[in-house]
């Protein structure tokens, strides 16, 4: 199903940066205490870089115009007492925020993992994973940094430049408004940078999802490339993006000279204004030579964080662009744990009900949330009983919507209309945990995980079961292949399990659906990369399973179908015709023709 989502997501122009910011006040409370002292240390470490203008002017209007040699030294030790403090302060910061930043950081990125595997099925079709994945990483990785520095030195420096200027106009009023010169033009600056680095910053970080949604995209399909020579056009392809996210990046660098050219020009212009007024009030002995180097030290003092305004509000501009997109994920409703017992019975579901138990389709209706609207359901008014124990075929034509019919038992899609039960009970009254316990499924793109054969296979079981069961599992699904691996059952298979062909890795999936034993069993043409040979041997142990069972099997060979105790046609998103193998050969020509191979082909959505 193709994914729709947007490459950017437009910029809100009314979006408030610190109100955006706010919203990571629940994972920051654990860590607030120390937070809150590594603030604390910093301003008493920038108000200790303040005082030592104050010893300056001591020691110049002092010692030094005294010719106190002992003054001067003591004066020297001062300086340098001060100077290790202020260093050993912010050393000490550091280390307060270093360990609790790094646990808000990966309480985070678990909390998003585990809010991804509880969303719907719909939601992952939707987004690629590129931009699921540098949420994960990139963007949670631009959040511990603003939680590390912008954050805390936003509201040191605003404190150090309020002291500073505090201190500055004690010394002398006059200086003082001269330095005071540039507040204004900065600060308009300022919010004219906020609302344009805003609009791009988040176009970087969309542009740095696409980009890497192309890279995993070719390493997974990396067999296809080079099967049909592709890797020049891909090559190209990811050129493009890069130079498109090279001119973002540009684009943002552009703004942060431009605001840092004016916040760092405008002072020092002060600053220089301020120096020569100053020298003439010192000739003209209306003030003294001590005042003057100490106004000048506290204005030099404060360049640093007057300076860093440009880069800190860039990267607090970066963290709220960051904050945005995690909670897009965040704030997507998950899959309710719990039955809702949304769907009302339809007639066709009394008659279901009626009929007893196994599993039942009384009406279901099913449209993609992205179909259009003028659009046909995929399924219109399905009705299908399949009774305890029974194994059901389901046939159709390319399209018919029979994979689709098949995810919306274990409730990976929701119906639209209609309901489904389990022994009577409708699916959606029952919590999904539980549902998926009763209900197993393979599908037929098997998948694997990068872990062992043993693991992927005990995914499909409940955490007591163990070697025998594995063993059982894997005797059914015909894969004592997995003990001649190099490690047996603890062989790692890969990512992908691309290690293994494509029989294998089917004939594991089937081994996971069965390990369980499970009362429900909804099987999507499992066969279908399976040789002649493995084939029969497979559907020989297989119907053991099936005699248990109650079992949906899309088919597409006679074969496979012959492995059901009836058949059920699927055609235009409904049930057209039930009964057994023979007896629709006989009376319907639509299955005749699918059956006899000219009509088969691989599946729907």
């Amino acid at each position: 199903m193709a994914r729709t989502r947007a490459t950017t997501t437009p910029h809100t122009p009314d979006r408030s940066a610190v109100r955006t910011l706010l919203r990571l006040w629940p994972y920051v409370r654990p860590a607030r205490l120390r937070l809150f002292t590594a603030a604390f240390v910093a301003i008493v470490a920038s108000g200790t870089g303040l005082v030592i203008p104050l010893v300056l002017k001591w020691l110049v209007d002092g010692p030094v115009a005294d010719r106190d040699t002992g003054g001067v030294w003591l004066g020297a030790l001062w300086l340098l007492l001060l100077g290790l403090a202020e260093a050993l302060l912010f050393g000490l910061r550091r280390w307060l925020v270093a360990r609790p930043l790094s646990h808000v950081e990966a309480s985070m990125r678990a909390a998003l993992y585990e809010r991804l595997q509880r969303l719907p099925v719909a939601f992952h079709d939707r987004w690629p994973s590129g931009q699921l994945l540098s949420r994960a990483t990139a963007d949670l990785g631009l959040l511990r940094m603003f939680l590390a520095f912008p954050l805390t030195f936003l509201l040191v420096n605003g404190v150090t430049i309020l002291i500073g200027v505090v201190i500055m106009l004690l010394q002398d009023w006059t200086l003082g408004l001269v330095i005071l010169g540039p507040v204004v033009p900065v600060i308009v600056m300022c919010v004219y940078f906020e609302n344009r680095y805003a609009v791009v910053a988040r176009r970087a970080q969309d542009q740095v999802g696409d980009l890497t949604t192309v890279v995993e995209e070719s390493v997974l399909g990396i067999r296809i490339i080079k099967g049909f020579g592709r890797h020049r056009s891909q090559a190209r392809a990811f050129r493009e993006l890069s130079s498109t996210l090279r001119g973002t990046e540009l684009r943002k660098a552009r703004l942060l000279a431009t605001i840092w050219a004016v916040i760092v020009t405008l002072p020092e212009l002060a600053i220089g204004a301020a120096l020569v007024l100053g020298a003439v009030q010192v000739a003209d002995g209306e003030l003294s030579a001590g005042t003057l180097v100490a106004f000048l030290s506290t204005a030099l003092a404060l360049r640093w964080p007057v300076d860093s305004i440009g880069f800190l509000l860039a990267m607090s501009q970066e963290a709220a662009t960051a904050t945005e997109r995690y909670f897009e994920v965040m704030d997507e409703l998950p899959e309710d744990p719990g039955g809702t017992g949304a769907h009302t019975t339809t007639g066709a579901g009394d008659a279901g009900a009626a009929a007893g138990g196994g599993l039942c389709f009384s009406g279901v209706v099913f449209r993609y949330p992205d179909a259009a609207l003028d659009s046909p359901p995929t399924l219109d008014g399905v009705d299908l009983h399949i009774r305890p124990g029974e194994s059901m075929a389901l046939v159709g034509a390319t399209g018919s919507g029979k994979t689709t019919l098949t995810a919306l038992v274990p409730r990976l899609h929701e119906v639209t209309a209609g309901r489904i039960t389990l022994d009577g009970e409708d699916i959606t009254a029952l919590p999904r945990e539980e549902l998926r316990a009763r209900v197993a499924v393979a599908f037929e793109e098997p998948t694997l995980f990068s872990a062992s054969v043993g693991e992927n296979v005990l995914m499909g079981a409940d955490d007591r079961a163990g070697s025998a069961e594995l063993a059982r599992a894997l005797e059914v699904a015909q894969a004592d292949f997995a003990h001649a691996l190099p490690q047996g059952v603890d062989t790692q298979v890969g990512e992908q399990g691309l290690s293994l062909s494509g029989g294998q890795r089917q004939r594991l999936a089937l081994a996971r659906a069965v390990v369980g034993q499970p009362r429900f069993l909804v099987l999507d043409d499992p066969l279908s990369a399976l040789d002649v040979h493995t084939e029969a041997a497979v559907e020989a142990a297989l119907r053991q399973v099936l005699a248990d069972t109650t079992a949906l099997i899309v088919a597409h060979r006679p074969s496979t179908v012959l492995l059901a105790d009836r058949v059920a046609l699927l055609s235009g998103g409904r049930v057209t015709a039930v009964g057994t193998h023979h007896e629709l050969l006989r009376r319907n020509a639509e299955y005749a023709h699918l059956m006899s191979g000219t009509g088969r082909q691989e599946d729907d959505r």
